[in-house]
């Protein structure tokens, strides 16, 4: 021990390495805390009260952005439409965002802001339905790229404060899943101004390496000034329960209809070389297993890849994980939609192939290397819940769903610190703690490995330390 060794008291408290962030968006979670949040809400005419109430206290210029829509809890058990938006909101234009992420609904003064037509034709990989006002996936991706971007001082202080939030639990490591061509400004605005304390890993856009070299050249593969960019993240298909996601056999109560992909094996093929060629890491997003079944395929040609990610895998079948592990590829799963979705899922699915959602243990017995994520802002970045949601596997409706797939709480630890930490290749310097590693660390009230699984969701972070330097303390110390 040498003087400059600090000895801390934690008073019966325990000490764990920090978590590690292996998906979200981090971007749209600050963005998200400039727009009007109706999370929670459950019907109709609940959500349409609040967004009135809440223009007659706000100023809005432009758009009136909500967020944290998600239909399937709504008692209505239907979509809200563009009419009843319209006879509240005629003047200006209004974007619901889902929680997936995958699909909104805008009125009418919108859809003549985003110039869409009853004869706008429907992007490959997405679908709009005019009459009611329903984007869908690309449709949807597109139109939120239209919307004006906050003014940059407001975008810098909710930047702050959405890494706040990520180290309140306990993260240090946190990941930006696509980075568009404009979001490379913000982010070399950020960088240059030291406006990022976590370590953030980004991923770009397909086709747009070429863009970022002219923008992030010195971030691509190594950190500045806290932030890398590793890889390209792709999209194969939609979101689970949207109904988009693109499975091998069809929905319950659908004879013929498995959702859609998105990209052509082409056009994986040529992305996928190109992160080859260019030692970048491949990402995709996976939720059904048809489009897993897409990127093993593709993975298949072109082999010897760096550490690449199934983003999400939610259906990942069981036959498909001798391949998982034969090409090394890592499943990152949103563990999480087996309690929050989960009885959605049962109703998409029938219960068979819901219990094998996120299949963490059939994984584990096959030595899979495997991530946890939130995908946030779609669930909040609470990594005590993610491990709750894998050792538990029950949903809202409290039923249990896979107990077979449920896994030991080590195991779930590991998903959101070393494993994660391997999945971008910096498993020698953090994810355990180690001498030599970063001193990347958490202080909790209880140790998750010794009180009953059923109440690790409850784990309080004390302390959250990155560096060496404390980045969070709830001043319970």
């Amino acid at each position: 021990m040498d003087g400059n060794t600090k000895i801390i008291d934690l008073n019966g408290n325990t000490i764990m390495p920090s978590f590690i962030d292996a998906h979200s968006h981090i971007f749209a979670l600050a963005k998200q805390l400039l727009s009007f949040s109706i999370d929670n809400l459950t019907s109709i005419e609940e959500i349409l009260n609040k967004m009135v109430e809440y223009r007659k206290g706000n100023k809005i210029e432009d758009w009136f952005i909500v967020n944290g829509y998600d239909c399937t809890v709504l008692k209505e058990n239907r979509n809200i439409t563009k009419q009843e938006l319209d006879k509240f909101f005629p003047d200006i234009p209004v974007i619901i965002e889902n929680k997936s992420r995958h699909n909104g609904i805008v009125n009418s003064k919108a859809l003549e802001k985003l110039q869409i037509t009853k004869d706008t034709k429907d992007p490959v990989g997405g679908k709009i339905l005019y009459e009611i006002g329903y984007l869908e996936e690309d449709a949807f991706i597109n139109a939120l790229k239209k919307v004006p971007l906050p003014k940059i001082e407001n975008i810098i202080r909710a930047f702050s404060k959405a890494q706040k939030i990520y180290a309140s639990y306990g993260i240090t490591t946190a990941q930006e899943g696509v980075i568009t061509a404009e979001l490379a400004q913000i982010y070399k605005l950020l960088a240059e101004n030291n406006e990022i304390f976590l370590d953030l890993i980004g991923y770009m856009e397909k086709n747009q390496v070429e863009e970022f070299k002219k923008i992030l050249l010195e971030h691509i593969n190594r950190y500045k000034n806290n932030l890398k960019i590793s890889g390209i993240k792709i999209f194969l298909d939609g979101s689970l329960q949207a109904r988009t996601a693109w499975l091998r056999t069809p929905y319950m109560n659908e004879e013929n209809y498995c959702g859609y992909g998105i990209m052509e094996n082409n056009e994986i093929e040529k992305i996928i070389q190109k992160c080859k060629e260019e030692n970048l890491q491949i990402l995709a997003h996976c939720n059904g297993d048809k489009a897993s079944e897409q990127y093993i395929n593709v993975i298949k040609q072109v082999v010897e890849l760096k550490r690449p990610v199934m983003i999400h895998a939610q259906t990942l079948a069981l036959d498909q994980l001798e391949d998982v592990k034969k090409y090394n590829i890592i499943p990152s799963f949103f563990i999480g939609h087996v309690y929050y979705w989960g009885d959605t899922h049962i109703k998409n699915l029938g219960l068979e192939r819901a219990e094998h959602i996120s299949p963490a243990y059939s994984s584990l017995k096959k030595n899979i290397l495997f991530t946890f994520h939130q995908d946030t802002p779609v669930t909040a970045p609470n990594m005590f819940e993610t491990i709750w949601c894998a050792v538990n596997r029950r949903t809202r409706n409290g039923i249990e769903l896979g107990k077979e797939e449920e896994i030991p709480v080590l195991d779930a630890i590991k998903a959101v610190t070393i494993n994660s930490a391997y999945q971008y290749g910096e498993d020698s310097i953090k994810g355990s703690i180690k001498e030599g590693k970063k001193a990347n660390l958490i202080i909790v009230n209880k140790n998750p490995l010794k009180i009953d699984k059923n109440d690790i969701k409850n784990i309080k972070i004390l302390e959250t330390i990155k560096d060496g330097k404390s980045i969070y303390n709830s001043n319970v110390l």
